[in-house]
């Protein structure tokens, strides 16, 4: 059901306001004579009005990055802005929030991993909390509960105990507990790991109908790339405490030697022989749905062979990825290499050794598409 007083959330763009800011994050932990950086000068731009993935292994840093975005945990330096606020300057020195940090929170919801609802009680009074804390009268709370409870599809389980529900449907409640002060951003930390793959999806269609319906600027942290594929418009790679990769998902599915689109769409698959050129090649909007590798094939008359091959719809898009080999060595297939890049490919030779081999490459295309 619509909630009332927002709106429907805006087509992206590149030149979207940034809603999320941090610059030059540091975290250093000091335990025992020892330093652990956890983060390590982080630089994070999330646009209004999208979903934005972190993803990395565990111990890269991601929990600390979305805790230090609410300042949940201070960081050691560097700045975070939200919706046009400077958190670490409201911080101030000591490590309780003062007030003035509490009510910017108030506009910033977070959803656990773990659900954190309070087993005494009721679900309607696990949404209500939030509320409880700003001081919202019972009335009130108890109508603007009621229709979060109805937003997230679990009108008929206000009256139920966190113990008589499954692991979805807690984390639906904490979700509607997270939307409780209207916020503008959703931080999401792991919200999905703990469930099924089912119910896994159910939920992430939730966040994705929040935010359109809400207008909602989500930040998720995730080690699971289905969860950036299936809904993410960006997404950061994050190793060791620093951002080694961001941008729009698209742009990342575009970029040559791409981690994360490699992730996303892992292809594996070994030349059949010595000779062999082996190619990792990207489909993405109109050039997924032709048939390029069959016109290659019969325009240079070559045999091609597949050796993997991923396909799947990613922002509403479909893409795809293939590794193919073709006979005879590098040089020998500039001209058909240059054909697939011509039809808008994105094509990276997989088979190439060293950087110097890889930028050696390049110039031959570059130069033989001159």
């Amino acid at each position: 059901m619509p909630v009332s007083g927002r709106h429907q959330r805006r087509a992206l763009d590149s030149d979207g306001i940034p809603v999320i800011t941090t610059t030059g994050l540091t975290k250093v932990y000091r335990s025992r004579g020892r330093e652990v950086t956890a983060l390590d000068g982080v630089d994070l731009h999330v646009r209004e009005g999208e979903v934005y993935g972190v993803v990395g292994q565990s111990g890269a840093g991601k929990s600390t990055l979305i805790r230090c975005v609410n300042l949940l945990e201070r960081p050691t330096s560097g700045t975070v802005t939200v919706a046009g606020q400077d958190l670490t300057a409201l911080a101030g020195r000591g490590q309780r929030a003062n007030a003035a940090l509490r009510q910017a929170r108030s506009r910033i919801g977070m959803v656990f991993q773990h659900f954190n609802l309070l087993s005494s009680r009721t679900v309607q009074a696990n949404v209500e909390l939030p509320l409880e804390i700003l001081g919202v009268s019972g009335k009130e709370r108890g109508r603007k509960a009621l229709e979060l409870l109805d937003l997230v599809g679990l009108a008929d389980k206000a009256k139920a105990y966190p113990t008589q529900l499954s692991g979805g449907q807690k984390q639906r409640v904490g979700i509607a507990r997270a939307l409780a002060g209207d916020p503008k951003v959703l931080l999401s930390d792991e919200s999905t790991s703990a469930l099924d793959p089912e119910t896994t999806r159910s939920i992430l269609t939730l966040l994705r109908d929040l935010n359109r319906q809400l207008g909602l600027t989500v930040l998720l942290i995730t080690h699971e790339m289905e969860v950036v594929k299936t809904i993410c418009d960006s997404a950061a790679l994050m190793k060791g405490g620093r951002v080694v990769e961001s941008g729009t998902v698209s742009e990342l599915l575009a970029t040559p030697g791409s981690e994360l689109a490699a992730e996303l769409f892992p292809v594996g698959g070994e030349p059949s022989g010595p000779g062999r050129t082996v190619v990792d090649v990207t489909f993405h909007g109109e050039a997924a749905t032709q048939p390029v590798i069959s016109q290659l094939s019969r325009t240079y008359n070559i045999d091609i062979s597949i050796l993997g091959a991923a396909m799947d719809t990613v922002a509403g898009k479909q893409v795809g990825r293939m590794r193919i080999e073709l006979p005879g060595r590098f040089e020998e297939n500039v001209v058909p290499i240059g054909f697939l890049r011509e039809q808008g490919l994105q094509v990276d030779v997989a088979d190439v050794r060293t950087a110097h081999d890889t930028a050696s490459a390049d110039a031959i295309l570059k130069d033989g598409a001159q």
